[in-house]
């Protein structure tokens, strides 16, 4: 990174080990996939280079998919030991999930910079809400019946998974407890989840920015290898812990710290494309 002291280099490096760690355990706990707190910080760490936003943004939101894809796989396996991944819920999603994650990915290419940024700033700010609310959304006792309703929230599940660069839990947890499935389950297939948005959402990613100027070294479209490579090793190690506090304790003040984190990340997410 040009124009940056060693101590600089030295504190993004250590914030970016920080970031993953706590991404991983986030992942494993509330089954969110960890992108909710890798791609603003990405998104930091690459504006202080010279690349120019809309790029910048890009490579975050691709590069957290790249990880996202080896953190819900230690995840899921992690909630599978303990049965907390519903198979059946898993088939009936996966279709329009995939679907919609690839669609993301390549939709991606005709967004710019603003455009995600205020897509990440809005869903996030949303989810922050409702995360800290202390009653729970229920719009129905039960799954909807039909399986094109079903293909249709899915879908614009992974769409806008894709867009934001994380993984499945972010949205399908809230969608899913609303239709009164049970926290630990939801969160267990969400991990599930988030394998299938990361895939082919990367594939999107890498086809959008096949061939793009002024991406930094070692990129593969729109994904950063040297970071995914840096952040790999600890959100995958850290990811079974947060499944196992999530099957020990109430995380319910977790949640609630971790939404107003969100709030404020998103507000500024927005600020930066508004202000």
């Amino acid at each position: 990174m040009e124009h940056l002291s060693t101590p600089e280099l030295a504190m993004i490096l250590v914030g970016v080990i920080g970031t993953a760690i706590i991404a991983g355990i986030l992942a494993g706990l509330l089954g969110v996939g960890g992108g909710i707190v890798l791609v603003p910080v990405l998104f930091w760490i690459l504006s202080l280079t010279d690349f120019p936003p809309d790029l910048s943004m890009h490579m975050a939101v691709a590069t957290s998919l790249a990880t996202i894809i080896f953190t819900s796989v230690s995840s899921a396996r992690a909630h599978h030991k303990r049965g907390g991944v519903d198979k059946s819920l898993l088939k009936l999603w996966a279709p329009g999930i995939i679907l919609g994650a690839l669609s993301g990915g390549l939709a991606a290419k005709y967004i710019n910079g603003d455009g995600l940024r205020g897509i990440f700033g809005a869903i996030a700010l949303l989810v922050a809400i409702n995360m800290a609310t202390p009653k729970t959304l229920v719009i129905s006792d039960k799954l909807p019946g039909s399986k094109l309703v079903n293909g249709l929230i899915s879908y614009v599940t992974g769409f806008f998974s894709a867009l934001m660069g994380i993984g499945g839990g972010t949205l399908s947890v809230p969608l899913l407890v609303a239709f009164s499935v049970e926290v630990r389950r939801a969160v267990g297939t969400a991990s599930a989840f988030g394998i299938l948005i990361a895939v082919p959402a990367v594939i999107g990613f890498i086809s959008a920015g096949w061939g793009i100027e002024g991406r930094p070294p070692l990129s593969l479209g729109y994904v950063n290898l040297l970071a995914a490579g840096l952040i790999l090793p600890f959100t995958v190690s850290f990811a079974p812990v947060g499944a196992k506090i999530a099957h020990s304790v109430d995380p319910k003040w977790i949640k609630r710290a971790f939404a107003l984190f969100l709030a404020i990340t998103a507000i500024r997410m927005l600020m930066s494309v508004f202000g």
